[in-house]
């Protein structure tokens, strides 16, 4: 409870895009955990979102799933429109909803590209369109993007992967100082490695040994790794941050 208290969480209402799987996931569960009521985002598994609103509901909150491709503006704009319909107001949006697919640059296909930056980069954009005038008239409201290392080094056979995640931290920083005159923060985070469904298959056998090897701090973030940083974000203690691009890598990526 003390806890709660610093931060000044308790009443707030989140929404999570991509919040029935991975760090979205995670997500969720902390704010709810803290007394956050919580949006859940989704595109098609509805009984793992349905079991993430279970958990925030028996945390004593409030908690709903909503299904939507981000991806279409009038989705995005429907999702937040649930949202106030349900809570009326909406105070910390958690853009996380991403795919990781990718090829050699020759062998990129026009479909591939364009659905990684489709669900990454404008996924993002239609998401903080339909929420910004909300948080404008509240005064308040805090936008957390979920980027990634690879969005600040580039990552081989994933260009299109990195250049969408690059694009998000520009999109960030610009939001940053576009917005802090109404009392709304935006910041994100860039990830490296983290065990969840979307990297399981590369993380496999003993690749994920010498990944971990690589990694400074010896071991590969979990969801919750990144959660809590996210959580802080939110939090009041991060209330002079904005614009910034927090690294939660375990020291595999050293940049400003």
């Amino acid at each position: 409870m003390m806890e709660n208290d610093f931060l000044k969480l308790r009443g707030r209402v989140a929404l999570i895009s991509g919040g029935s799987r991975g760090i979205g996931r995670a997500v969720a569960k902390r704010l709810a955990e803290l007394g956050v009521d919580v949006v859940v985002n989704y595109r098609s598994d509805k009984e793992a979102a349905a079991e993430v609103v279970a958990y925030a509901e028996a945390q004593g909150v409030r908690a709903f799933a909503v299904p939507a491709d981000v991806s279409e503006v009038w989705q995005a704009k429907r999702l937040v429109a649930d949202t106030l319909q349900r809570f009326q107001r909406l105070d910390f949006l958690i853009c996380n909803a991403g795919i990781w697919e990718g090829a050699p640059v020759e062998e990129i296909s026009e479909s591939m590209w364009d659905k990684t930056i489709q669900v990454n980069l404008r996924g993002t954009w239609t998401l903080c369109q339909a929420a910004v005038p909300v948080m404008k008239q509240q005064r308040f409201g805090r936008i957390v993007v979920v980027s990634s290392t690879a969005g600040q080094r580039g990552e081989a056979n994933y260009s299109n992967y990195a250049a969408s995640k690059g694009a998000q931290i520009a999109f960030t920083k610009s939001l940053g100082a576009e917005l802090g005159q109404f009392g709304i923060n935006v910041n994100a985070v860039a990830p490296g490695w983290v065990d969840t469904d979307m990297t399981s298959a590369a993380l496999a056998g003993e690749d994920r040994e010498a990944i971990a090897r690589g990694i400074p701090v010896g071991a590969i973030a979990t969801a919750d790794d990144i959660a809590r940083p996210i959580v802080f974000l939110c939090s009041d203690w991060a209330r002079h941050i904005t614009g910034e691009i927090l690294n939660v890598n375990g020291g595999s990526v050293l940049c400003g």
